[in-house]
């Protein structure tokens, strides 16, 4: 029998500017977007590491980040 001891996941996520809309207004709601993604893993009390994150000349967002794989301990994998 198996068990999982500790897990993480690594993502590289790229919050994207919608095409539709003004500029200005598309890069306020990626910043928007990237602030709710981040309450809401504070909301659900994952444990989470940003490794890096990177604004885009155009206005998108990137972001390099370690995260609790459900609710797995994560051991030394945040540190």
């Amino acid at each position: 029998m198996k068990r999982v001891k500790e897990a993480c996941i690594c993502q590289t996520l790229h919050f994207m500017l919608k095409d539709d809309i003004e500029h200005e207004l598309a890069v306020k709601l990626v910043n928007e977007e990237v602030a709710k993604y981040k309450e809401s893993l504070d909301k659900t009390r994952t444990k989470y590491r940003i490794t890096e994150e990177t604004t885009q000349p155009d206005g998108s967002v990137i972001i390099r980040i370690k995260k609790q794989y459900n609710t797995s301990p994560v051991g030394a994998y945040l540190d």
